[in-house]
């Protein structure tokens, strides 16, 4: 199977490159492309991107992240479409991980996986620890769960619910996917599949805050079918 990676990315030109580093260090044959969507940044983003091989810069004019993600989602080639955010740096295992899972069950259309926050305080990396097994457990009772950031979906699947809902603003667009895929076949939530990540959106809006407004907007997926949260903030 053959893999597009797609990176929605607006102002990202401090990320973008060691998110792309990390990826070519590892990549496999099994890498198609690297698909950048420059998602209406005014900054160097595109330009630095170009720089990298197997890169293919996607220029979206309508800013949202959704919107991103769509544009992403037509332009790939790949068998299996993954998704991370700019500000992400992959382990070296990620890839084969990923392979590992589709392989050995041909039912699985999703598996997704937590970030692992940089330059954190103690405190905090022990409440994401706590967070992101409560994640863990909550996926096996609904049944699903997506991080935005960090998941990798069949393309024929992303086909058949037609794509991601591009009038969700951010909050709750991974539960969403992840709700709709499920229809498709499992949706697989792996805790050893990580990434790396900022702690930007911590940092100017707080930690519990930030977790709070996740959680509430997960369980609105679940059980009202939309989020809750309309809008949001771009943090950069």
């Amino acid at each position: 199977m053959q893999i597009s990676i797609i990176i929605p990315a607006f102002n990202e030109e401090k990320y973008i490159a060691p998110c792309l580093e990390s990826i070519l260090t590892s990549a496999p044959d099994a890498l198609l492309e690297i698909i950048v969507v420059d998602n209406a940044s005014n900054d160097h983003t595109a330009e630095i991107a170009h720089q990298f091989p197997r890169v293919r810069i996607v220029r979206e004019e309508k800013k949202g992240l959704t919107k991103a993600r769509q544009a992403g989602f037509i332009a790939a080639q790949g068998d299996l479409l993954a998704y991370l955010d700019a500000d992400c740096r992959i382990p070296s295992f990620w890839f084969s991980c990923i392979l590992s899972s589709f392989e050995r069950d041909p039912s699985l259309v999703c598996v997704s996986g937590p970030y692992r926050y940089e330059n954190v305080s103690l405190t905090v990396r022990w409440f994401t620890f706590l967070y992101w097994w409560i994640a863990f457990v909550m996926s096996k009772l609904v049944g699903y769960m997506a991080v935005g950031g960090n998941f990798v979906a069949k393309k024929e699947s992303l086909i058949a619910i037609g794509g991601f809902d591009t009038s969700i603003d951010f909050y709750g667009e991974d539960t969403n996917i992840a709700r709709r895929l499920s229809a498709q076949g499992k949706v697989r939530f792996d805790r050893s599949l990580f990434v790396w990540t900022s702690a930007r959106r911590f940092e100017k809006e707080g930690f519990f805050k930030t977790g709070i407004i996740y959680i509430l907007n997960f369980l609105s997926e679940v059980f009202l079918k939309r989020p809750v949260t309309k809008t949001s903030s771009d943090i950069r």
